[in-house]
């Protein structure tokens, strides 16, 4: 369903064509990109804390929590099997024992390269068809709708 035409659409997304078109979108990039990651034997989301702590190691879980963006439940779940993998240590904090310390360990740093290449990979096959301009505008335009959804999301938690 990657090439649908307005009478290919469901009916029900007909008013709504362009948040048809980012689910679709989602759905083909983030299976891509499970497989790949399938490679290196992670799981999706698993990098993106790996690439929070190739940026600053030893962050606390709540820190880990406000920065990527996924709920508490997801994110333990993911530290606790990374940590069965031996790809990083959870610790209390030296300042409060409640709080975990998350670490990588060696086998953890050692995956930095093969996800910034998984990455850059994924990033050469999603825009092999669009010219830079293209690229620059779809980015701008993802950040802008995605700001929305947040701010929309955020409004409607607070009332």
């Amino acid at each position: 369903m990657s090439d649908i035409t307005a009478s290919e659409l469901p009916n029900a997304a007909r008013e709504g064509r362009l948040s048809y078109a980012v689910f679709q979108l989602a759905r083909a990039h983030r299976g891509h990109a499970a497989a790949m990651l399938r490679a290196l034997n992670l799981h999706p989301g698993q990098e993106l804390l790996l690439m929070q702590l190739f940026d600053r190691d030893g962050q606390t879980q709540g820190e880990l929590l406000e920065r990527v963006g996924l709920d508490h439940s997801t994110v333990s779940k993911s530290l606790r099997r990374m940590q069965e993998a031996g790809l990083l240590t959870r610790e209390p904090a030296a300042h409060d024992r409640r709080v975990m310390v998350v670490s990588l360990t060696d086998a953890g740093r050692a995956l930095q390269e093969p996800i910034a290449d998984m990455w850059r990979t994924l990033e050469e096959i999603s825009v092999r068809d669009l010219t830079p301009e293209q690229i620059e505008m779809f980015t701008a335009c993802a950040h802008t709708i995605e700001k929305s959804v947040r701010d929309h999301s955020r409004q409607a938690s607070a009332g």
